[in-house]
């Protein structure tokens, strides 16, 4: 068969036409998904919390500069700017928003309904109406918790007490604004009943509240203290220890990072870890899941820390039955 000079022509525009679409999908740059971050604190507050947060889409592939944008938003202490935060974040159209602690996750569930919201170091999202259930999330929220709710607050109440054994008086230092906080309250008064313990609430909503928070545990003669996990200590942990040290309280925390820094005890989650499976929840929404689909994780594994150093210093010795428990003592 003999194709004449027009027939070739045709022919190759045609296969131009069939090309074209591809080679131009080929030359497409690939579509960057883009997260907003909501923080409470600072970047230079916890800068191996948000490096766990990469890590874990790292690993997941997705790289921040590449394949995913990451808008950060630090309110710096300043709680009342969350909500314009989240606003400002909903207004970019992001895929999708990570909220770090119960008042940003409230903020950004109030701010959108549209935008999936994945929470990271919530104690109860359930009770303060986060979500509707830990199974069955619905709506556009889901993440990863901090407690395990009933009995979680007891044993550290319990360690305490084991670890001062002769004391009668708890203090509780807390943030009434933090909704996890108060929903927490019952808990802790059936702990301190269980155990024969007066209670004394320390209300702390800003930085400058710490020092009258523990003047008043000093003046009420509180013999040991339970310091509830919230952004405001995280921000402000080295005064909080300072401050601890200082009215000689034995006190418990949630992090290590607090017994790091000082503090007697702490019983609770591994913070980096929490932040890097939140990594999970981002790469599965961004490649199609529903929050309302995935079921909001708990920790499954708690640590406990022991600072010798500061034990020493209280005049304390730690009862073998706390020390044989512990996961890391610090010397």
């Amino acid at each position: 068969m003999t194709f004449t000079m027009p027939t070739l022509t045709v022919v190759a525009f045609a296969l131009s036409l069939l090309t074209a679409p591809l080679a131009a999908e080929a030359e497409q740059p690939r579509k960057v998904a883009r997260i907003g971050f909501l923080s409470p604190g600072s970047p230079a507050a916890a800068p191996k919390l948000l490096e766990a947060f990469r890590q874990g889409l790292r690993e997941l592939g997705w790289v921040e500069g590449q394949n995913i944008a990451i808008e950060w938003r630090f309110a710096e202490g300043k709680f009342e700017r969350l909500p314009e935060l989240a606003a400002e974040l909903v207004a970019l159209k992001v895929d999708l928003l990570v909220a770090a602690a119960p008042q940003p996750a409230r903020a950004a569930k109030e701010a959108t309904s549209a935008i999936p919201v994945v929470f990271i170091g919530v104690a109860d999202p359930v009770r303060i109406g986060l979500i509707s259930s830990l199974a069955r999330p619905g709506g556009n929220v889901t993440g990863v918790t901090t407690l395990v709710p009933g009995e979680f607050i007891a044993k550290q109440v319990e360690l305490l007490k084991e670890t001062v054994p002769k004391a009668s008086r708890l203090a509780v230092l807390m943030n009434p604004t933090n909704a996890v906080h108060v929903e927490r309250m019952d808990e802790l008064r059936g702990a301190a009943q269980k155990l024969g313990l007066a209670l004394q609430w320390l209300e702390a909503r800003a930085a400058g509240d710490f020092e009258g928070a523990f003047q008043a545990a000093s003046g009420k003669r509180a013999d040991m203290l339970v310091v509830l996990g919230d952004p405001l200590v995280g921000l402000h942990r080295k005064r909080v220890v300072e401050l601890a040290a200082q009215h000689r309280l034995p006190a418990i925390y949630l992090f290590r990072e607090d017994v790091l820094a000082g503090g007697l005890m702490s019983y609770g989650p591994v913070l980096t870890d929490l932040f890097r499976r939140a990594g999970t929840y981002v790469d599965k929404i961004l490649k199609g899941a529903k929050p309302a689909d995935l079921a909001a994780e708990q920790p499954t594994k708690f640590e406990l820390l022991v600072n010798l150093k500061t034990a020493k210093a209280l005049g304390l010795s730690i009862p073998p039955s706390v020390m044989v428990r512990a996961d890391q003592v610090i010397e």
